[in-house]
Parts: structure tokens; C-alpha cells; sequence
């Protein structure tokens, strides 16, 4: 069998081998012995991209594969995979059809502007990535074989072959940046910033109490029917090390705040169900937390000396603090909504005495 021929049966029969990291690199260092062309004739981008639609249609969106590239290839991967999301991008005219959602992903990733001429996407990166053939061949196959794998996920928006001609209109009302949202980010940048960490936790704390009042108050507001409340899904990605310590944290921000998660252990991938005021607050939170128990593991750190270094203590502190966050975030959130249902009681027993 030629090169040609084997390459072809590979990309198309026996592309989830490819998942297996050692079976890419050897196959890689074959390839780029033979001095095999990366991608004469478009060849790879076509199996790239069609392997790529059929993760589109498994649950995934844009934010998702690269968060799988990165941990899974490598921080290498995901230009490539940038480049691959862009000519997709383009070919499906995702900028004007695609839900709210993917198109946001799709400009944070920078997959709507600069995309390579159709069909090069695979031979547009490695020119501007000048790796050896073999490591190319490696991220180029390892990639493949990731995407022929990747397991179903809730089907949170649709996938591009379930676009319309036009973009969906958004639900849900506009979140304005109020007075409440803006203090209560002022506290958390508080927090990330003090070198004390019973000080970040107690500012914390204070956020959190913010959030359920804002959240109490805007349910007051409402008319209290079942359409009215805007219940939403949200990926949330999770970074190594430590990433199912981080998720115990996550889990504590979501039950603090009323909302579901469902953990996908192996992707290091959570879906959050709720309310999207909740869901709003529950991303927020978790990104000053994340900072936060950096500083204040760095400080822990200094502190123990050598025995710190361990990823043993890592583990056990993070896991510690997000059990100790979570108990004070349940506290704030239990006090607010004690205080609010106590005040509603009053107004209730003085509106019937002043009736009678």
C-alpha cells in the first residue's frame, strides 16, 4: 500500500486509534521519516473537518474542543484547532446563523477573522507554526483521533446542521451592570487582591450575600409564574492540575447559589442547570475563587516549607478550602434569605393588622 492509500485508510477507517497518545507519536515519526506532505491537496483539513462536524452533532460546541484540545494533545493543538473551527466558521456562515452562544465562543477563540483560504486550514497552520514533520504529524493525527472519539454531551444548543438561515433571537432579559453588580465585583477584585486570606474569604462572603439579595429582590420583583422564570445551561471548563479539587469548589459556588452541575470527570468539563442570573453569579464567583485559593496556597506554601511542594498537600488544601468556601458561602446565602422571608412575614402580619 502507497503512502497516499495508507494515509487515506488511516484518517478515514482507523481514525479513533489515534486517541491513543503513543500509537500518534510512532505513526507521526513514520510519516515524517517518509517526508509524507502534511496536507497535499486539503486532504487532512477535509478529514479534520468532517470529523469535526460529527463532534458538533455529539453535543460540542467551539469552547469545548479547544478546552479537549489543550488537555488532552496539548496547548500546541489548539491553534490548529482554531484554524480548523475558523474554516468551519466560514464555510457554514456561523457569524450571521449560529446561536449567540457559539458565535461568542467563536470570537474569544479569534475563529472569526483571519481564516485561511478554504481547504488549507491544516497547511495554513503548520506554515505559521514551522514545527518538525514529525511533532506536526503527531498534533495533526492525536487531534484527529480526539475528535473521532469524543463522547455525547447534552445538546445544550443546536449544532450546525439544525441552523437556520437567520440567527435565533436571544431569550431571557438583558442583565443591566447595575449598582449591585458593580459592588459586587468590587468586592471580589478586594479579594483577589488582599494578601490575607481570612480577609478574602470574609469579602467573599460579603459578594455572596450581595448576589442572593440581587437574586431574592429580582424574584420579588417578578410575577412569580413558572414562564417567567429563565432557566439556562452553561459549560463551564476546568483546568489541571488539581481539577477535581477545583470542582469540588465549583460544586460549593453552584449549591450556594441554587444551581445543578453535572461533572464529566474525564473532559474536565461541567454543564450548569438554573436560573441565569445564578448562573451568571456561579461563573463569576468561581473565577475569583480560582484566584484567590492560588494566592492563598502560594502563601500556605511558604509557610510549610519543603513538605508544601508535595501534590499530596496541594490537593488536600484545595479540597479543604473548598469545603471551608462553601460552608461561609452557605451561611451568607441562608442568612439573606432567612432575614428576607422575616421581613416578608412581618409586612404580611402587619398588612392583616392594620385590615383588622
Amino acid at each position: 500500500m502507497d503512502d497516499d492509500s495508507w494515509l487515506a485508510d488511516l484518517l478515514q477507517h482507523r481514525a479513533p486509534l489515534l486517541a491513543d497518545a503513543g500509537i500518534a507519536a510512532e505513526l507521526a515519526a513514520t510519516l515524517g521519516t517518509r517526508g509524507v506532505a502534511l496536507d497535499e491537496g486539503g486532504r487532512v483539513t477535509r478529514a479534520l473537518l468532517a470529523a469535526l462536524d460529527g463532534t458538533w452533532e455529539r453535543g460540542w460546541q467551539p469552547a469545548d474542543v479547544a478546552h479537549a484540545a489543550r488537555r488532552q494533545v496539548g496547548a500546541g493543538a489548539v491553534p490548529l484547532l482554531v484554524a480548523l473551527v475558523a474554516e468551519h466558521a466560514r464555510r457554514s456562515d456561523a457569524a450571521s446563523r449560529a446561536p449567540e452562544s457559539w458565535v461568542g465562543q467563536l470570537r474569544e477563540l479569534g475563529a472569526l477573522e483571519g481564516a485561511p483560504p478554504a481547504g488549507t486550514a491544516v497547511a495554513a497552520w503548520h506554515r505559521a507554526e514551522r514545527r518538525a514533520p514529525a511533532e506536526a504529524w503527531r498534533i495533526v493525527l492525536q487531534l484527529t483521533g480526539l475528535l473521532h472519539t469524543t463522547v455525547h454531551l447534552e445538546l445544550l444548543v443546536p449544532p450546525p446542521s439544525r441552523w437556520g438561515a437567520a440567527r435565533p433571537r436571544a431569550t431571557g432579559p438583558v442583565v443591566d451592570d447595575d449598582r449591585a453588580l458593580r459592588r459586587i465585583r468590587g468586592l471580589l477584585a478586594k479579594a483577589e487582591s488582599t494578601a490575607f486570606p481570612e480577609e478574602a474569604e470574609a469579602l467573599t462572603a460579603k459578594a455572596q450575600e450581595l448576589m442572593t439579595r440581587h437574586a431574592v429582590d429580582a424574584a420579588l420583583l417578578g410575577d412569580g409564574s413558572p414562564s417567567g422564570i429563565d432557566v439556562d445551561t452553561r459549560r463551564v471548563h476546568v483546568a489541571d492540575p488539581y481539577a477535581r479539587a477545583k470542582t469540588q469548589l465549583l460544586g460549593a459556588v453552584a449549591e450556594a447559589n441554587g444551581v445543578r452541575l453535572v461533572w464529566y470527570q474525564g473532559l474536565g468539563i461541567a454543564t450548569l442547570v438554573g436560573v441565569r442570573a445564578d448562573l451568571d453569579a456561579v461563573e463569576l464567583l468561581f473565577t475569583s475563587l480560582l484566584l484567590q485559593v492560588a494566592q492563598a496556597l502560594a502563601a500556605a506554601e511558604r509557610q510549610e516549607g519543603r513538605r508544601s511542594s508535595s501534590r499530596t498537600f496541594r490537593r488536600a488544601f484545595l479540597l479543604g478550602y473548598a469545603h471551608r468556601i462553601g460552608e461561609r458561602l452557605a451561611v451568607a446565602t441562608r442568612d439573606v434569605v432567612d432575614s428576607r422571608r422575616g421581613g416578608l412575614i412581618t409586612a404580611e402580619t402587619s398588612g392583616r393588622s392594620g385590615g383588622a
